[in-house]
């Protein structure tokens, strides 16, 4: 009886988040009997793509910065395979999906290019490999704290696996409601995030969290991968870092002490000191009062980044 009450919770909380958060923009027909979904807003060349890092939240990760964006140029937030609105995907995880996907999404939906892309942490690397595949249609980057391909090997005398055992357990877990009730205690309201939007992901959390241990345990494949491309030319550059020192609940899901958490700042911000310079217009802005999600923390300063990456796109073509 319990397990047959958890299986009809679920079922139930999945109707009613379909009925109450509808997706914004539309959901885009990438092949497979697969969609996407692709938020698209304003006008104005070059469109902004922004892509999130690893989290459950989707294009829901942009929210508090798209809309300043979209007042100057064309904007397009979307959310991976297996996030929020999107459809899973049997494809493995990773780099390779999320770079193919994001292309025919915006192919379908007649999106086209010049592109500035906008990648926070992991999504930074998948916005590097887009520029890899298809460099061509990408004119400027904006890397939001963003992953670099051997932050495994330079910081691993500190830090210790937190994919734990128990996390897994919850995702097994997942069709029988497991995940839904636990979601509001996992996923805490954010900055500069709407009560709506906390809603939202927490109703769509029982599939999204399934797909964020995913392209977790993908990880080192992804940094693998991106450690063959570290040229983006002369496009317009602007990596930013968090610089805000690690809270005591981030020292303890990470194993490491205050004063390792300041070496661990500090390698940090050395590898994006090295991959602004992928570009020889690169410049590498550091963020004082922001954690990992500069983009909630301070959405402001990723609006300016990313439109003085607009405006240095537009010089170049006229």
């Amino acid at each position: 009886m319990a397990v047959l009450g958890g299986v009809a919770y679920e079922q139930i909380g999945r109707y009613r988040a379909a009925r109450d958060f509808p997706p914004p923009g539309k959901m885009v027909d990438v092949g497979g009997g697969r969609r996407i979904q692709l938020d698209c807003r304003g006008a104005g060349s070059p469109t902004v793509v922004f892509e999130a890092g690893l989290s459950v939240d989707g294009s829901l990760s942009w929210s508090a910065v798209q809309p300043k964006v979209a007042a100057h140029a064309r904007a397009c937030a979307y959310s991976r395979a297996g996030l929020m609105w999107s459809d899973l995907s049997n494809a493995p995880p990773g780099a390779a999906q999320a770079v193919r996907d994001l292309r025919t999404a915006l192919a379908n939906a007649g999106e086209r290019g010049p592109f500035v892309l906008v990648g926070q942490s992991l999504g930074g690397l998948y916005s590097v490999g887009f520029t890899r595949d298809f460099g061509a249609e990408v004119a400027g980057l904006v890397l939001v704290d963003p992953s670099h391909p051997e932050q495994v090997e330079l910081v691993a005398s500190f830090m210790t696996e937190t994919r734990s055992m128990r996390s897994r357990i919850g995702v097994a877990l997942a069709p029988f409601g497991v995940l839904r009730a636990a979601a509001p205690a996992l996923l805490q309201q954010a900055p500069h995030r709407t009560a709506h939007e906390m809603q939202a992901i927490r109703a769509y959390a029982s599939k999204s969290l399934r797909t964020q241990l995913a392209e977790s345990d993908a990880t080192n494949a992804s940094l693998a991968e991106a450690k063959a491309f570290r040229d983006l030319g002369d496009r317009p550059l602007v990596v930013l870092t968090a610089m805000a020192p690690f809270t005591a609940a981030e020292l303890r899901g990470m194993k490491i002490t205050p004063e390792q958490g300041r070496q661990v700042q500090a390698i940090w911000k050395h590898m994006h000191e090295e991959m602004a310079a992928w570009s020889s217009r690169g410049r590498h802005l550091l963020v004082a009062d922001a954690g990992h999600d500069i983009q909630l923390d301070q959405p402001q300063v990723v609006v300016d980044a990313v439109l003085s990456v607009v405006e240095a796109v537009r010089k170049d073509r006229r």
